[in-house]
């Protein structure tokens, strides 16, 4: 039987280095879904980008190997049927929406760029397309976002940009790269149920690439594991997560975070105190000035945190959750009662807050954004410190050490720089610099995002040691609810800048009270409808 794609013993290098990707065979038939799994850096997009040869080919090569579609090899096919190929028979999902998509073109060219170049379609013929395209999607009144550039969507609504755009052409084969990292549970969900369906009506073929492994238990027909370039298992989605053979999946299948926080260590004593806390942004200005209309980004938000404990906010995008922490470090204005151990920060200026900002810290979602490229981690660990202990110098130097020993890093590397440090490992920086400075209050913005779930689990296990050794409080802001299960005591879920639900983790997790939280915790996959009712 002949496949519709077939990778035999394919390797691939870069400028005659190792091989990134060893000796892979791999097969896809017509209509199934095949996952390819792996942490990153295991060859996973590497080998998904040769299928359409979209490798630097100046500095790529195939030492062995070959890849047939429909029997014909692409590592040989010329660059003219490369084109036709590519976009028409099989489309990509790129991982990262926001960087593939053109910030200079509007959705509509986007578009309307692939049905020119491949169906013909121009004018009225092409906006009629691109219409059905963005409906077919999911994309809510598609007409006014026309003439929307990336900047102007959601990530969900650019991740749907992007299937359209790889839809366009109605492909064979669709491989999808990353397709849902850093999106909410319920828009991961939508997404995937979106190309599920879409490929039932189609008839459609999906190469998914991605770390998630509870995806792939749901979605996938057959699963690949892939180990530092080589493939280390293949099996049916079945049989692999009932009885996985290789130690590497094995290990893959075991990095599922605690499903529960570690018991308080706290006294009692409130540490915050957050009362009717509200952001308004200005969207409408008259022409001299006058705000005359705003956006609502929180409401009346009301809460508390003791010491020694953690609250966990989640929420899909644009609820307000990143709001909410920025406020709290007065980042941006807010109104209503910030009390820190008794003391009230709302009404407190720029300058009167700052001698406070040593007590709240906060790790950001992004840890390569969020480090200086030109600063050494001894600088980036010990930059607090210069500006709010300038009198003791002296003791620096030990405080960074002893920052970098409390998150597993070897204080020898702190000369180096950031771009030399894996992912995982810049994020334990980014915790180390909150460290240093010895606070009462870290707000963890999404640290776990985009990370494979070996380096998640590894960063839960560092936050409630670290916590548990130091009585810190956390305010952890996600939206991967399977990390808050395992670090949160107390549960608060946003919706449009309103707390919809608040109280003992635990308790949500286990008996949601609203809609919105079944619908969160549904979408994340380990609920089960049966334990509750609404």
């Amino acid at each position: 039987m002949s496949h519709l794609l077939e990778i035999s013993n394919l390797s691939i290098c870069f400028d005659e280095g190792p091989r990134v990707v060893d000796a892979l065979s791999l097969s896809i038939d017509e209509g199934e879904t095949v996952a390819l799994v792996g942490e990153s850096g295991s060859g996973k997009s590497i080998s998904a980008l040769s299928v359409l040869r979209l490798l630097d080919e100046r500095h790529a090569s195939y030492p062995t190997g070959a890849i047939h579609y429909r029997g014909e090899d692409m590592l040989k096919a010329s660059d003219k049927r490369l084109r036709q190929i590519r976009g028409r028979q099989i489309s990509m999902i790129f991982q990262e929406p926001m960087t593939s998509l053109n910030p200079l073109h509007t959705v509509e060219r986007q578009i309307g760029e692939i049905l020119e170049l491949h169906k013909g379609l121009r004018n009225s013929q092409a906006r009629k397309r691109t219409i059905e395209l963005l409906d077919l999607v999911g994309i809510h009144n598609p007409e006014s976002r026309l003439k929307s550039y990336p900047h102007q969507l959601s990530g969900g609504q650019k991740q749907r940009v992007m299937i359209a755009m790889a839809l366009a052409n109605e492909p064979e084969l669709l491989i999808a790269d990353e397709p849902t990292t850093a999106l909410d549970v319920t828009v991961q969900q939508q997404v995937l149920e979106l190309l599920q369906d879409l490929q039932k009506k189609l008839g459609m073929a999906i190469l998914l690439i991605t770390h998630d492994l509870t995806i792939v238990h749901r979605y996938a027909d057959r699963v690949a594991v892939m180990e530092r370039g080589k493939l280390v298992e293949r099996a049916t989605s079945e049989a692999l997560f009932a009885s996985p053979q290789h130690p590497y999946t094995q290990m893959l299948l075991n990095a599922e975070p605690p499903s529960a926080p570690p018991p308080k260590n706290t006294t009692g004593n409130s540490l915050l105190e957050v009362r009717q806390l509200d952001v308004r942004f200005p969207t409408r200005k008259s022409l001299l000035g006058k705000v005359k209309a705003y956006f609502h980004a929180v409401q009346d938000a009301n809460f508390s945190l003791e010491r020694g404990e953690t609250l966990g906010i989640v929420g899909e995008s644009g609820s307000g959750k990143t709001t909410i922490g920025h406020a709290l470090l007065k980042l941006i204005n807010s109104t209503g009662g910030i009390d820190l151990d008794g003391h009230q920060l709302g009404p407190l200026t720029q300058r009167e807050f700052r001698p406070w900002r040593k007590r709240i810290q906060i790790v950001f979602q992004d840890p390569f954004g969020s480090l200086s490229p030109r600063m050494s981690i001894a600088e980036i660990v010990g930059e607090g410190l210069e500006i709010h202990d300038p009198d003791n110098r002296a003791d620096h130097e030990a405080r960074v050490i002893q920052a970098l020993k409390d998150v597993g890093l070897d204080p020898d590397a702190r000369h180096r720089y950031p771009h030399e440090f894996s992912g995982g490992q810049r994020q334990r920086i980014a915790i180390a610099r909150a460290l240093a400075l010895q606070p009462d209050l870290i707000i963890l913005d999404e640290p776990t995002s985009a990370l494979d779930r070996t380096v998640q689990k590894q960063v839960v296990e560092l936050l409630r040691d670290i916590q548990d050794r130091y009585g810190l409080s956390y305010i952890f802001i996600s939206h991967d609810l399977a990390v808050v299960r395992a670090l949160s005591h107390k549960l608060l879920v946003l919706r449009h800048g309103k707390i919809v639900e608040y109280g003992d983790a635990s308790d949500i997790f286990q008996s949601p009270k609203q809609d919105y939280t079944c619908e969160l915790l549904n979408a994340a996959f380990f609920y089960q409808k049966s334990s509750t009712t609404n």
